[in-house]
């Protein structure tokens, strides 16, 4: 699979999972290691429009607010610190994601909404759980006035409103178009 190419001003669904499909998150812990680790190695340089991070995989929805060779020097530091830690942790060696991390360039405003809302129900696919409860993605951000890391008002003026957004997620899968290809 030939790699995007990524470019600054440009939104992108970031994705990867662990090699041979292992768990790269074997506790909440960890995740939010992960979470501390992309704010370090990427913030101001991306703009976060939704993530979830299940324990095999996670899934950004991002734009570059840099250009694409300190954007991916940065994530293969994030990755990198992150592998390191959990390996030291878990007690494994060797890698931990596989080869390179997925990108795909968002073409449109609605790839991007639909995406949004793809990466929020990720719980509800994979484990049939609640995903407005699953604290590992960005949804609950959008609904909270507490600081984020999130682009709250440009999601939810994206969506129209608010209220709009919570619609949208609860549409189950009539939402989701068949056209669009997440993964």
């Amino acid at each position: 699979m030939k790699l995007e190419v990524l470019k600054k001003d440009y939104y992108y669904h970031i994705y990867n999972r662990g090699i041979n499909g292992t768990n790269i998150f074997e506790n909440d812990a960890n995740k939010l290691y992960f979470l501390k680790q992309l704010a370090k190695y990427l913030e101001n340089k991306i703009s976060i429009f939704g993530y979830c991070l299940m324990n095999n995989h996670f899934h950004l929805v991002i734009r570059l607010n840099t250009e694409e060779k300190e954007v991916t020097q940065a994530f293969s530091n994030l990755f990198n610190s992150y592998a390191k830690a959990f390996n030291k942790q878990t007690n494994r060696t060797g890698s931990l994601f596989e080869k390179h991390f997925k990108r795909i360039n968002l073409k449109d405003e609605n790839y991007l909404r639909r995406l949004i809302v793809y990466v929020h129900l990720n719980p509800r696919h994979h484990f049939d759980i609640d995903f407005t409860d699953f604290k590992f993605s960005s949804y609950q951000a959008f609904l909270s006035n507490r600081e984020t890391k999130v682009e709250r008002a440009e999601v939810l003026t994206l969506f129209g409103d608010l209220e709009n957004f919570i619609f949208c997620h609860n549409q189950k899968n009539e939402f989701l178009n068949e056209t669009y290809t997440f993964e």
